[in-house]
């Protein structure tokens, strides 16, 4: 290889790439491609490759393939000691299984087409592809094999010639159409897109992609590099979520590697739906109709271990039944997540009020929210257990966000998450009762709900235990915890992050204080009107030297928090852990796949963070602070239909009320209510001490 480059053009969804190469005889040829997967039409990816002989000439072979010979990583051998392998090495070691069957292979005069099937779920995927040379090929063949499909072109340039060819493909499922039509319809798209050409193909996309940076884009002044660390994020978040199909989800790496086997863990609802609220409300109304389509795996869960209601999967796929793994990939290790991380389905209900808060669609909540609240509840209700001693209602066996304490009673962020649950579900009962009593009514019969359920699950709330250190006004992560042995932290890795002590790793890090990440940090985040700013600065103060963020969660949630509590210099220093965390692979397992829930946390530290914005009391609240050497942070926020341009600088802030189903908007500044009507821009000026 002479010389590479290859650049993603975020502003488009675009990946380019330009090489030349020289073989053994001298011979130098450049490759040039761009390649896209249209946001225009997502049954749609596009190739152009162009190759120029620099000092030659000869024949050039396009070779264009559809290759249905896919493998998953599936087991890791056991090795001494923890070795770290390269992508390829794993791929050469791992134990791999199949999980498609090929159904049909033709070639026809113009197009290939190739057909799957998964072996387990029955789902068709089908695939056509075709090519369009610059100038026509001087032969044309194809070649079949098992479950793979090629087409070849040979070409005979001359030294310096550029022979170009785009290769169109076409996907469907039988997700979205019966098996017997997807062939068919593979090949229309396929032939509607061969008539309007690359260009416009091209084009179409990036229209698409401009409004998604009309609505998404946040802007760094004076920090080139977060800016674009920020948009990586952003563009991370825009691809992995489909608003048009509400039977799916976004996986802990979103679809970017092996890693969780695409499963949706509690990181859906607390770390990306936020970014979907305020930016793609759509798109964070399919997130959570998925929860919905998976309501019958969460009955199907409860059921099996005991309980009432719905239980939502700590790893949920298509289904919603839980499908955490028992072990570890090399089998040394018990995982008791899936039995004993409740907490997600406290979580699952926190997405669905955060939504309906934000964006008043209240259609959504009697039809499908209410559901979801009520069977919960119904859960937690049967979970609960009354201690004799004191007769409060306490949760025993648990695992809260911090996954290094396992087999813990009444974890903080748990039980008070679920007393706030029960709280919520009860409050929205009684709205509906007065206010839409048909919409109560349906949702009763469907799930068979008695009229003093509700009431059950307010006087339940009021009787969970919640670990509280009054003298020391500290919330006790779960019971026992202050007992535990104390570990100082006594080293830092080159970001500034907390190694393990020596002698300490994951698997033995239960026996002292040391943190994963922060229960309670995080619960005073996600909960901002139920604490105190003075409790809020005791708890960070005494968790957060315990803590070694050793999930990619922890850092964003830290520099939020570490804002509000005036550790301004470290909330820097976090932000830039989570925004750079698969930029420099910070987390040192890039390799696995992104961070997609890190990319959904840099957008709130941003937001949230410096730009200071959060819900109090049910409405629009901004208290922002911004680091010196940034002159403004530049965002913009849906807020029940209408769209609020906001830039944050040093002294004041503006704010811009954008045409919609609002007109007229009060928000609070620093506790100071402003109003904003369509149309005017409104600066405010800020007190530079708000923050702290």
């Amino acid at each position: 290889m002479v010389s590479h480059r290859r650049a993603l053009d975020l502003r488009q969804g675009v990946l380019w790439r330009k090489t030349v190469f020289e073989d053994d005889q001298g011979r130098r040829t450049q490759i040039e491609s761009l390649r896209f997967a249209s946001f225009a039409d997502q049954n749609l990816c596009v190739l152009r490759l162009a190759v120029t002989p620099l000092n030659h000439s000869g024949p050039v072979i396009f070779e264009s393939a559809l290759d249905g010979c896919r493998s998953n990583l599936e087991r890791l051998p056991a090795y001494v000691g923890a070795p770290v392998f390269a992508p390829e090495v794993k791929w050469e070691k791992w134990a791999k299984s199949l999980h498609l069957e090929p159904v049909a292979l033709n070639a026809g005069d113009d197009d290939l087409y190739l057909e799957m099937r998964t072996i387990h779920s029955g789902i068709h995927v089908g695939l056509a592809s075709t090519l369009l040379p610059s100038i026509p090929p001087r032969s044309n063949s194809t070649e079949r094999r098992s479950a793979w499909l090629a087409e070849r072109q040979m070409f005979e340039p001359v030294m310096g010639e550029t022979v170009s060819v785009d290769k169109f493909v076409t996907i469907h499922t039988s997700r979205e159409a019966p098996a017997d039509r997807i062939s068919a319809l593979c090949r229309e798209k396929l032939g509607a897109h061969l008539s309007l050409g690359f260009d416009h193909a091209l084009a179409a996309n990036a229209g698409v992609w401009r409004q998604k940076w009309h609505d998404c884009d946040v802007v760094i002044e004076s920090d080139p590099e977060m800016t674009q660390a920020a948009r990586f994020s952003i563009y991370h978040l825009l691809i992995a979520a489909n608003p048009n199909d509400p039977k799916v989800n976004i996986g802990a790496k979103s679809l970017s590697g092996e890693g969780y086997r695409g499963h949706v863990f509690w990181d859906t609802e607390i770390f990306l739906l936020p970014f979907y609220i305020y930016t793609q409300p759509d798109t964070a109304r399919a997130l959570l109709m998925y929860r919905y389509h998976t309501l019958r795996g969460a009955r199907t869960n409860a059921r099996a271990n005991g309980f009432r209601g719905a239980q939502f999967a700590w790893e949920s796929a298509d289904t919603g039944q839980e499908t955490t793994p028992k072990w570890t990939a090399d089998g040394r290790h018990r995982i008791w997540t899936g039995e004993e991380e409740i907490h997600v389905t406290a979580d699952v209900a926190y997405g669905v009020l955060t939504y309906v808060n934000a964006t008043g669609d209240t259609a959504f909540l009697s039809r499908f929210g209410a559901e979801i609240l009520f069977e919960t509840s119904r859960f937690w209700l049967s979970r609960l257990e009354e201690d004799a001693a004191t007769g409060k209602l306490v949760l025993r066996r648990v695992i809260g966000p911090d996954e290094f304490h396992e087999h813990v009673d009444n974890n903080a962020f748990t039980n008070r998450m679920v007393q706030w649950h029960l709280v919520q579900a009860a409050r929205i009962h009684d709205d509906l009762a007065q206010h839409d009593p048909q919409a109560l009514a349906a949702v009763a019969a469907r799930i068979g709900l008695s009229p003093d359920e509700a009431a059950e699950w307010r006087q339940a709330a009021g009787r969970v235990l919640i670990p509280f250190d009054a003298g020391r006004g500290l919330i006790e992560q779960f019971e026992g915890y202050f007992a535990l042995r104390e570990v100082p932290v006594a080293e830092w890795d080159g970001n500034d992050m907390p190694c393990y002590p020596v002698g300490y790793d994951h698997f033995n890090a239960g026996e002292t204080t040391l943190l994963k990440q922060p229960d309670v940090v995080m619960l005073m985040y996600v909960l901002p009107d139920e604490f105190s700013d003075a409790a809020k600065r005791v708890n960070y103060a005494h968790y957060e030297p315990r803590t070694l963020h050793k999930s990619s969660l922890s850092p964003a949630i830290h520099s939020i928090m570490g804002i509000e509590v005036g550790d301004r210099a470290r909330a820097l220093q976090y932000f830039r852990r989570s925004a750079l965390v698969d930029l420099i692979d910070n987390q040192g397992n890039t390799q696995d796949g992104m961070h997609i829930a890190s990319a959904g946390g840099t957008w709130q530290a941003l937001v949230f963070g410096f730009g200071g914005f959060r819900v109090r009391d049910g409405r629009m609240s901004f208290r922002p602070w911004l680091p010196p050497g940034w002159t403004a942070v530049r965002f913009s926020l849906w807020w029940h239909g209408s769209r609020i341009t906001v830039c944050i600088r040093q002294e004041d802030a503006t704010f811009l009320l954008e045409p919609g189903s609002v007109s007229r908007l009060t928000i609070c500044v620093e506790n100071r209510e402003i109003n904003l009507e369509t149309g005017h821009v409104v600066t405010v000026s800020l007190c530079p001490e708000a923050a702290a």
